[in-house]
């Protein structure tokens, strides 16, 4: 199928759907595996996360033309939403109390081999603040904000405002998230959402989420609170 010839529903909806056809995999194997101890089944995330990432990469480079990432500008407030946001999803931890987040996705497990050990660091934060960025904010305020204005999507200028798409897209980027970070999510949804409201830039979007989830990676090799991966 020749680019050209694609929809732009296609474009904005097939690298998420990528996405989370990668989640389920992870919990298809982790299922499947039972209480087996073996890595690949008790652990797939090591294996599936960099298919899904190179899945993703190849779906949005192949779409790429077909992205209408708005104005240029909006940076000083993009770094502005993305620390707001980091802020927010640390908050719990740093000035709350919260239990240490501990489990999850340990790249120490491979400490014996420095070679793996940083591919599959340099793979998890290429995902984090690379691929998530773009897939979601195409997704969710590129395609599904404008979408719930009107149908034909393409049609409906970046930032448009409408109650029901700037609340229901923060409510829907809430529930695709575990449900401990239900109120960063939310927050997070509306502050991104009002981000393009004001500057009509996905770019700034992207950037932001981009600032977001690299702050958070930081925090999370500082602190090896893997459960925020």
């Amino acid at each position: 199928m020749e680019e050209s010839k694609t929809s732009p529903l296609a474009a904005y909806v097939v690298p998420f759907v990528v996405f989370m056809g990668g989640l389920a995999l992870v919990e298809a194997v982790r299922f499947l595996g039972g209480s087996s101890n073996a890595l690949p089944l008790s652990k797939p995330e090591f294996w599936v996360y960099p298919l899904q990432t190179l899945a993703c990469g190849g779906a949005l480079i192949f779409f790429w033309r077909r992205y209408d990432f708005g104005r240029g500008g909006g940076w000083m407030a993009a770094i502005i939403a993305g620390v707001l946001a980091l802020g927010l999803w640390l908050v719990p931890q740093v000035a709350l109390g919260a239990a240490p987040r501990t489990a999850g996705f340990d790249p120490t497990v491979f400490s014996g081999s420095p070679l793996l050990y940083w591919l599959t660091v340099a793979a998890r934060f290429a995902r984090l603040v690379v691929i998530v960025p773009l897939v979601e904010e195409i997704f969710w305020r590129g395609f599904l904000m404008r979408y719930l204005v009107r149908e034909d999507f393409s049609e409906v200028p970046l930032g448009t405002y409408a109650p029901l798409s700037f609340f229901g897209v923060a409510a829907a980027f809430m529930l695709v998230h575990s449900m401990p970070d239900w109120p960063a999510a939310f927050v997070t949804g509306l502050i991104f959402n009002g981000l393009l409201v004001r500057t009509k830039s996905l770019g700034a979007c992207v950037a932001a989420h981009a600032i977001t989830n690299l702050g958070l990676g930081i925090y999370i090799m500082t602190t090896r609170q893997w459960g925020f991966w």
